[in-house]
């Protein structure tokens, strides 16, 4: 059993998976969204894809059981575990500082894909792009006349997703630093998450 690492709020953190070593992911504070990318090791090209794994799954959300897929159509994680109520969003992308330009921030803001970035830098890496990430507990409703909404999570404090690499890969995630929507709940607060490699 590894150690908890931290995700630090407003930050990114990332690790090496070995393929059939396990993941977990906690939300250590409740209603914290975690943007989450998966990238094979042997070629940083090739990466968790949200909509290769639309495609392929056939639903909007992946559920225990599903496997993600790269955008090269291969089995990348398996979500194994689930205790939260399985909302999390495919399609929004990460947020970056023109979105928040476009918020109104008149500075430069924390961001999910500079949070990338930075935490493969960590590990003398360069993401070749910014994958459209897995936000896990993102709460994104959506209606059959394709409206989207940003709502408060459902998630509670300690509720965490178990998976399992399929490809030698790295991990890296981000404790979104969104505090103008309600995407990390009441107050905006954004807080720190973690995660334990198993196995």
């Amino acid at each position: 059993m590894g150690q908890d690492v931290t995700i630090p709020a407003r930050h990114g953190k990332a690790t090496r998976l070995a393929a059939g070593q396990r993941l977990r992911v906690i939300n250590t504070h409740g209603d914290q969204v975690v943007d989450t990318w998966a990238f094979a090791q042997h070629d940083l090209r090739e990466f968790m894809s949200m909509e290769h794994t639309r495609a392929t799954l056939l639903k909007m959300i992946p559920q225990v059981g599903d496997h993600l897929y790269t955008n090269r159509r291969r089995p990348i994680l398996t979500l194994l575990e689930d205790s939260s109520p399985g909302i999390h969003d495919t399609v929004i992308a990460a947020c970056d500082d023109y979105r928040y330009g476009l918020l109104g921030c008149t500075e430069y803001h924390d961001n999910c894909t500079d949070n990338l970035a930075a935490a493969l830098f960590e590990l003398g890496l360069t993401p070749p792009e910014t994958p459209s990430p897995l936000n896990l507990w993102m709460n994104i409703p959506w209606t059959k006349e394709g409206g989207l909404s940003f709502e408060e999570p459902v998630s509670k404090p300690g509720d965490h997703v178990l998976f399992e690499a399929k490809l030698d890969c790295i991990v890296a995630f981000s404790a979104c630093p969104q505090d103008i929507l309600p995407i990390n709940g009441v107050g905006h607060a954004p807080t720190e998450a973690h995660f334990r490699v198993e196995g």
